[in-house]
């Protein structure tokens, strides 16, 4: 299962770990738009539980502009992930390049109240070449 996950982080007994996948049915080259699914797992190896409370992003397109995300929660939630647990789920990028990166991080608490960033891990967004797409 773990081979499923190219990319991986660890801070603080929290591991971050990333798939990604190129959606060809959700992007339109000749329009100048690609997408990416990516799917993140976070793990929890420590002893107390932890609660996502926020996220953050930086997304690079392939001509080097970076553009920020931050809000509350993963996909509509603030999981609370109890020792030796995960939460998986699965979100989605658009970029107007074919190639492109993400990295970030998350605000957490620990359950002794003690709040930290997890890093994830950078990870790159790259569209398969497809004869007639230029």
């Amino acid at each position: 299962m773990k081979a499923l996950f190219t990319d991986e982080a660890t801070t603080r007994d929290v591991v971050v770990r990333v798939s990604v996948s190129y959606l060809p049915e959700q992007s339109e080259p000749r329009r100048g738009r690609w997408f990416w699914a990516y799917h993140i797992r976070i793990e929890n190896e420590g002893p107390v539980a932890v609660q996502l409370l926020t996220r953050h992003w930086v997304i690079t397109d392939g001509r080097g502009l970076r553009h920020t995300v931050e809000g509350e929660g993963v996909v509509g939630e603030q999981p609370m992930i109890a020792p030796g647990a995960s939460f998986d789920y699965v979100s989605g990028c658009p970029l107007s390049t074919p190639t492109g990166a993400m990295q970030g991080s998350y605000h957490m608490i620990a359950e002794d109240g003690s709040a930290f960033d997890v890093t994830i891990p950078r990870f790159a967004l790259i569209a398969p070449a497809v004869a007639g797409e230029q």
